[in-house]
């Protein structure tokens, strides 16, 4: 555990080895607690030095290994809300020596752009759009014939999801029915600490038991769809 910010460029030899996503998938799965671990060090170190935002990124890096670990990036489409978390996906696709010219002239953007990587699906600024461009993307592979084999998926903070074009979008995604995966990264803060009757529920969903978020689900479906259904599937007086 590091008690402070490193100065110096972290010895970091698992990472150093990938410069590309396959290299991570070809890793064991007990690497990855190494990988995670020298990836946190090396993102403290190089925003240390440049400026900018270390919570969004500190907290998916394990998500960021993962999503690239199971997912067959760039082929699989990643899209992520505002990019500030996109800092560890940056330093796992080829960017990593580069970290340091972030903020500097002609060096990388603090956010996915598309000129820069085709791992970057997305060219973001402003939150709330993963979901919308993701569905735009699934859209496109279909018209394509490359629905059924290509993944999209979008990451999107619970700040975020606050956004009208995030419920837009959500109800756009539920008419259809297309690969379309949308994690929500629940991190409880914006940019500054989260308010609101959204990050209520969410609080209360977190911190309910698992029994109970069952039975709230079951209660959902029931009110969603068996209970319009009632006056056809109640048996007749006789």
């Amino acid at each position: 555990m590091l008690d402070a910010i490193p100065t110096e460029r972290p010895i970091t030899p698992l990472l150093d080895s990938i410069d590309e996503t396959e290299k991570l998938r070809e890793l064991d799965v007990d690497q990855l607690d190494t990988l995670a671990r020298e990836l946190r060090e090396f993102l403290l170190y190089s925003v240390g030095k440049t400026g900018g935002h270390f919570g969004a990124g500190l907290g998916v890096v394990e998500l960021t290994i993962a999503l690239h670990y199971v997912f067959n990036t760039p082929h699989d489409s990643l899209v992520w809300d505002v990019g500030h978390q996109a800092y560890p996906h940056k330093i796992l696709t080829g960017r990593r020596e580069r970290m340091l010219t972030m903020r500097q002239p002609n060096g990388l953007a603090a956010f996915p752009t598309r000129s820069e990587s085709d791992y970057d699906t997305f060219g973001v600024g402003h939150s709330s759009t993963s979901i919308s461009a993701a569905l735009g993307m699934m859209a496109a592979k279909r018209q394509q014939g490359r629905a059924k084999d290509s993944h999209t998926i979008a990451i999107i903070g619970d700040g975020a999801m606050t956004a009208g074009m995030a419920f837009e979008a959500l109800n756009h995604a539920g008419a259809l029915d297309d690969n379309v995966l949308v994690i929500l990264n629940d991190n409880n803060m914006s940019i500054s600490n989260n308010v609101g009757g959204l990050s209520s529920y969410f609080a209360r969903m977190w911190r309910a038991s698992p029994i109970t978020l069952s039975a709230a689900a079951a209660n959902a479906c029931c009110r969603n769809f068996l209970l319009p259904l009632k006056p056809c599937i109640a048996p007749k007086n006789i």
